[in-house]
């Protein structure tokens, strides 16, 4: 994609028709309640479009749940003197397509020659708006460059919308009237309603043209006609309303009432309030690099990307790895959200992150089963987790490169490292915001049942006189079914201290809350003193001769490999090498101990650390290993003083706008987005806590051609300013 560096806007000068499913993750936009691809208003061949609504999830098969693609709000079929308006037909003379970050709207500009020579200029505008988060608005101007003659627009609400293939609402009710249609729908298994209107006007000059309804099943539309001079200009607007029984029973009412009242919506009145919504969060999100115009723009098209999939307004949802942007994952939330991007939420918009993290609480439950289910006391978060909190992972799933094959998806079962990660955001938060009820009627809860859960876990191996927990997989996914990785039994080791830590915390500032917990849970003396001896006794290794940190057990035995030698590549590892031949090796999909020192940072000395990153970095796929690594890399580059920190950020920065592992028509990597931020942050600008004085302090270390970095964090309630000059 030939993207234009400008500090607020990515565009693209060019369509090309190879590129089209990229370009619709580009060009998503969203307003944290719903996300759309950007797909073209009047289809085109091969086009993934997509809207998803946080939450509505529907069952299928072998990945067991999915977010419900709903009727699409953008859909325009134009049709230009009797001929319909399509890129795939005609000539494209002149082509632009803008998203503005700081509006969150997607404009397109297209002169069209059409199959009979008639040429047209069309700009469409769209956007969801962050101001009233139900309502979204769709805009065309169409100039009659030659010819005189008729415009017809037809809007349609389709309740065939489907997930590749795979449909998920059935038919409940519609109407159409004049210039509006509604449709009611319900996902099949999880019988969620939806109901969505759409009103439209069509205009030129001070006429106002006729529209009808086609009240077609399922697929109720609005038809706009009128007759245009040579060099005159049309403007058709179409306005949408959407709700689903999520929302609550009145909410469907009044979206049906609402359709109405929308043709006497004024765009630049509803447009305003949609912008000032977006100025109110840039004015907390905002971060400004100077020197680097491609480093900047990336960094506002992440963090815009995080603002567009945040619930602002619901506290039982998650941000899937794939945000709302995309197929990926099918909408399901991993460690991503904890680790990689809610330190964004945390620090800049802190009631956010707490429904974020409220939403793991209300999945408790779903984290008991599963731990019960597996034998053992306390919670145990689902790796992939949906709308219950359920374990949602699949377990097999067919070969990409043989379809007669199936491989068997591992993690769902021994990726645990998840209900640390969970823990850690929770205790990474209330330290941040100083939100003591959040931390004593919620965050408490998650912190004492997943220590349960890690007491439980952990194997006593009575030769040895040490605790140890065996056939896991750690954040790097090459290797499985492995004993004592590093970073699970630090993270376990860490969740049961600040358990410990969080009871006479509550028992002297929550009694009450104490009494309830230590009832529910059945803590007692006992137990305490179990995970205390956990905690001194739990294995992590440390040679203190080289000062390395083995991953895990057998890892150092492992085939060492020269990835450097085999620059460069345009696959992973694993691709090359297959699942086992990967395993046998060295090369990790992310680095683990590296990953440890970045959270704990105070676990290890500066020697330590400097050992295991000259060990792990080169044994790293950085380039086609996780999306996930390269800003951690970035942040770690930072502390030891390796230069490479700015080629690693870079890498990150462009994981989605440029494709570079092929794989952005998915959806957005919403971790990779969360951890560039950090990587400016606490890598760049070294920003770290210092408990000697109870400050935030910068240690900057800023690419050479940056000149300037500024961000604002918010800090128990009040906003702190950075401002860093090279």
């Amino acid at each position: 994609m030939a993207t234009t560096f400008n500090d607020w806007s990515v565009s693209e000068a060019e369509f090309h028709p190879e590129k089209i499913n990229h370009s619709e993750t580009i060009f998503t936009i969203g307003n944290g309640y719903l996300g759309t691809r950007g797909a073209f208003e009047e289809h085109f061949p091969n086009e993934n479009r997509s809207t998803f609504l946080h939450g509505v999830f529907d069952d299928v098969p072998v990945v067991f749940t999915e977010l419900a693609n709903a009727s699409d709000w953008t859909e325009m079929e134009i049709f230009l003197n009797g001929e319909r308006f399509s890129l795939e037909n005609g000539k494209i003379l002149a082509y632009e397509r803008r998203l503005d970050l700081k509006t969150a709207t997607l404009s397109r500009s297209v002169r069209w020659e059409s199959p009979q020579g008639h040429i047209s200029r069309l700009v469409f505008e769209r956007f969801a708006s962050l101001a009233d988060i139900h309502l979204c608005g769709v805009r065309v101007s169409i100039t009659a460059e030659n010819y005189q003659g008729s415009i017809e627009i037809r809007s349609g609400l389709n309740g065939n919308a489907d997930n590749l293939g795979f449909l998920h609402w059935n038919w409940v009710g519609q109407s159409a009237a004049k210039n509006s249609a509604t449709l009611l729908c319900r996902t099949r298994s999880s019988a969620i309603d939806l109901c969505i209107g759409l009103t439209q006007t069509l205009t030129a000059s001070d006429r106002t043209g006729r529209s009808f309804a086609w009240d077609v099943h399922n697929h109720p539309s609005v038809v706009s006609k009128i007759g245009i001079e040579k060099g005159e200009t049309a403007v058709a607007t179409k306005w949408v309303t959407l709700a689903t029984s999520r929302d609550g029973k009145k909410a469907l009412v009044q979206t049906q009432r609402r359709v109405h009242k929308l043709s006497a919506l004024n765009w630049e009145e509803a447009y305003q309030a949609h912008c000032a919504a977006w100025e109110n969060e840039w004015n907390y999100c905002d971060m400004v690099i100077e020197g680097d115009d491609e480093a900047q723009l990336a960094v506002r098209f992440n963090i815009f990307q995080l603002l567009i999939a945040a619930p602002r307004s619901d506290e039982h949802v998650n941000i899937g790895a794939k945000t709302l942007s995309g197929y990926g994952y099918r909408g399901h939330a991993f460690w991503d959200t904890e680790i990689f991007m809610l330190p964004f939420f945390t620090y800049t918009r802190p009631e956010i992150a707490r429904n974020l993290l409220s939403y793991r609480w209300h999945n408790l439950p779903g984290a008991r089963a599963k731990a019960s289910a597996n034998g053992f006391n306390g919670a145990q978060y689902p790796w992939e987790s949906a709308a219950t909190g359920e374990e949602v992972t699949p377990t097999w799933v067919p070969d990409p490169k043989d379809h007669t094959q199936l491989i068997r998806i591992w993690t769902g079962d021994i990726e645990i490292h998840i209900s640390a990660d969970v823990s850690f955001a929770i205790w990474q938060y209330w330290k941040a915001s100083a939100d003591d009820e959040f931390f004593a009627k919620r965050g408490a809860e998650v912190i004492l049942d997943t220590a349960r859960f890690w007491a439980a876990r952990a194997e006593w191996v009575e030769e040895l006189q040490r605790y140890e927990i065996s056939d896991i997989i750690g954040p790097d996914e090459y290797h499985d079914h492995v004993d004592n990785n590093l970073y699970t039994n630090a993270l376990a080791r860490w969740n049961l201290q600040r358990a410990l830590d969080t009871l006479p915390w509550l028992e002297t500032h929550a009694p009450a809350e104490l009494r309830r917990l230590k009832k529910a849970l059945q803590i007692d003396a006992a137990e305490l003193k179990k995970w205390q001896h956990v905690i001194d006794h739990l294995y992590l290794p440390y040679n203190e001769k080289t000062r390395l940190i083995e991953q895990f057990d057998g890892y150092f035995a492992r085939k060492d490999v020269d990835l450097a030698a085999m620059e460069p590549r345009s696959e992973s590892i694993q691709s090359i090498f297959g699942i086992e031949g990967a395993a046998a090796t060295q090369v990790l999909k992310q680095p683990d101990v590296l990953m440890l020192m970045y959270l704990l940072p105070d676990l290890y000395d500066q020697a330590t650390l400097e050992a295991n990153y000259r060990y792990y970095t080169p044994r790293t796929d950085h380039t086609f290993g996780s999306s996930l690594g390269p800003s951690i890399q970035a942040i770690m580059a930072c502390r030891v003083g390796d230069v490479t920190a700015y080629e690693h950020f870079m890498r990150a920065a462009r994981a989605d706008l440029f494709d570079v592992r092929n794989n952005a028509g998915d959806g957005i990597h919403g971790a990779s987005a969360g951890g560039l931020w950090q990587a400016v942050v606490f890598g760049f600008a070294g920003l770290r806590y210092s408990a000697a004085d109870q400050q935030w302090h910068t240690h900057p270390a800023l690419p050479k051609n940056w000149k300037r970095v500024a961000f604002k964090m918010m800090i128990h309630g009040k906003e702190l300013s950075f401002d860093i000059h090279q």
